[in-house]
Formats: structure tokens, sequence, C-alpha cells
């Protein structure tokens, strides 16, 4: 008898454990926080752009987005979060849940603010999760109509004999666009003072207005106003010239050593599930190995940089360090 009851006991407990166990097993798999390769995307994609829209992150973002909209079934929703020199949108991103719904569009600022920063609530290599590298653009210097230069060599020379009087528009402070200009003023001894704007729409809009003098932007937020002669084009920031604009002198003919890119990227929370990661990886890559794709970035003076979410996690770092050194010597830094 003790024997039937202990056998019962044993049989009720075994199923017990199996029921519990497949209960766990199955919210484990409906968890947002796993997705899985074969289900994922199921619902639409959040992804930050920390400026206003207008600017080169914004027009790459929507660009990009249709592409991913319409190749993951799954509608990839642009959202501009400006502000903070980029670290408004950065943070959001950052704390949002790690279940590959919310993605940054990583910028030359996440690298440069790193080190401009004196505080920031976030280490932004350990708390990102590289996901994959879209372009790299060189940035172009150029002025309002009304300024009387039409080279390097002449913009140095009315600088200098203007100091403080010229006006150097950034899409805000710690962006690639920024310290492109710091590095000028640190090469050249030019005396400019900088007013950060919260991207480049506002910044363009006050240059063609003559509020503001110089900017060194981002060649695919530029491009369609100097082809339009709204604003004056001097030079790009690239070691080579811009196929785009063959005849656009580089700054570094003027000013040797001169050079300054800018890069972007997609990046999600860390804790992300690596099958999210790599779906989003092999869409993004397949996008930039289109060739109406590569055609459009091109028109935009961007260079496709494909590669593993590792490859891009490299670029991040790399680039991270590049700009720690012009901060120090150029002295910027930002609370």
């Amino acid at each position: 008898m003790r024997q039937q009851k202990y056998t019962a006991l044993t049989k009720r407990l075994a199923s017990t454990m199996v029921l519990g166990a497949a209960g766990l097993i199955g919210l484990i798999a409906s968890s947002p926080t796993m997705a899985q390769s074969s289900d994922y995307p199921n619902r639409p994609i959040k992804w930050v752009v920390p400026y206003p829209p207008g600017g080169t992150t914004d027009v790459l973002a929507r660009i990009m987005a249709q592409y991913l909209t319409d190749h993951l079934k799954q509608q990839v929703v642009v959202e501009n979060k400006p502000g903070g020199g980029n670290n408004i949108g950065t943070e959001y991103v950052i704390n949002a849940p790690a279940d590959g719904y919310t993605m940054l569009l990583v910028n030359p600022a996440n690298g440069i603010n790193a080190s401009l920063y004196k505080k920031l609530p976030f280490n932004f290599i350990k708390d990102i999760a590289p996901v994959a590298g879209l372009v790299r653009t060189p940035n172009v210097m150029v002025v309002t109509n009304s300024l009387p230069v039409k080279n390097v060599q002449e913009f140095l020379a009315y600088c200098k004999a203007n100091p403080g009087k010229v006006n150097m528009a950034s899409s805000g402070s710690g962006t690639s666009v920024h310290l492109s200009g710091e590095l000028f003023k640190s090469m050249t001894g030019c005396n400019m003072v900088h007013v950060p704007y919260k991207g480049a729409g506002p910044a363009l809009t006050d240059l063609m207005g003559g509020q503001v003098q110089v900017l060194f932007d981002n060649l695919p937020s530029s491009a369609g106003h100097i082809k339009n002669e709204r604003i004056r084009a001097l030079g790009v920031t690239s070691v080579a010239r811009e196929p785009s604009m063959p005849n656009l002198p580089t700054v570094g003919d003027t000013v040797p050593g001169y050079e300054a890119t800018a890069w972007f990227g997609v990046g999600m929370p860390k804790g992300t599930p690596k099958e999210a990661i790599d779906r989003m990886n092999a869409v993004v890559n397949q996008a930039l190995a289109d060739p109406k794709m590569r055609d459009r970035l091109a028109e935009l003076g961007g260079v496709p940089i494909p590669g593993t979410p590792a490859d891009f996690g490299k670029v991040i770092a790399s680039e991270t360090e590049k700009w720690a050194k012009v901060v120090k010597e150029s002295g910027a830094t930002l609370d």
C-alpha cells in the first residue's frame, strides 16, 4: 500500500514539474526580450534620431527606414529626439527595453561626447550594442553667400582680419560639425565664435540668412543647398576630393594635414538578443549592397561601411579614441 501511494505521489510530482517547465519555457519564449530570429520583428520598430528633422542623421535614417520597412515587413518609425548635444536621444535608447524594438542612429557625437563632456549618465561604448555601420561621409566647409570669400585661403585672411567677428555654427556641441570647426581653429589660429544649434536644419537656416558665417556641415544635409547656390562651399574635409563635387578642393589643400569625416550606424540597448541584432545587421547590409540604395547614398556623399556588429563596434572605438585627441588639443569641454 505504501509503495502504491509513493508511486502515485511520484507521478503527480513528475507531472507537475513537466507542466511547470513547459510553462516556464512558454514564458521565456513569449518574453519581449527574447526576440527570435524566426519571428523578429513582429511589431513596429522605433528608430531614434537624436537631432531635429533636416540634418544628415535624419536624412539617412529616413532613407534607410523605408528600405527596412519594406524588407522586414514591419514599420520602422523614425522619431526625432534632439537636445543635449545628442545625449538626450542617446540616453533614451540606452534606457529603453533591450528587446530589439528601439534603435539609435549612431553618429560622430557618440564618440566625441565621451571625452567632451565631464560627466555623462552613461558610458556609450559599454552601454550600447553595435548593430551595423551605415555610411561614412566627409564634412564640407560652407559659408553664407554674403561673406566676401571664395576659397579657404580668402576665408583665413578674412577671419584673421576680423578676429572674434566670425560666427561658426554647428549642429550641436560635441558633433563632428563642431569638432571639425574646432580642429580648423586649432590648426589655423582662426578666432571664431562657436554658435551651437539643435541640429543641422536650424544651423543651415541661419547660415543662409547670414546670422552666422561658416559651418563645417555633414555633406548630405548641405549638398542640396550648395547645388542651389543658397550657400557657398569652400572645401571638403576629407583627404581626397568628393566624387559628387569633383571641382571642390579639400580644406587640406590649404591647411596641410586637416582631415575630418563623419560616420553613421545603428545601435540598440545593451543586452538586446543576438537574434535581433543579427537580423537587423543582415537587412542593413543587404540595403548597403543594393545598387539603387548605393546610388542614393552616393548622391549624399555617403560611402557604405558594411560589416558585422563587431566591425561597427571597432569603428565606434577607433573614432572615440581619435576625437578624444582633438578634444584635448582644442581645449573644448562641456559640463
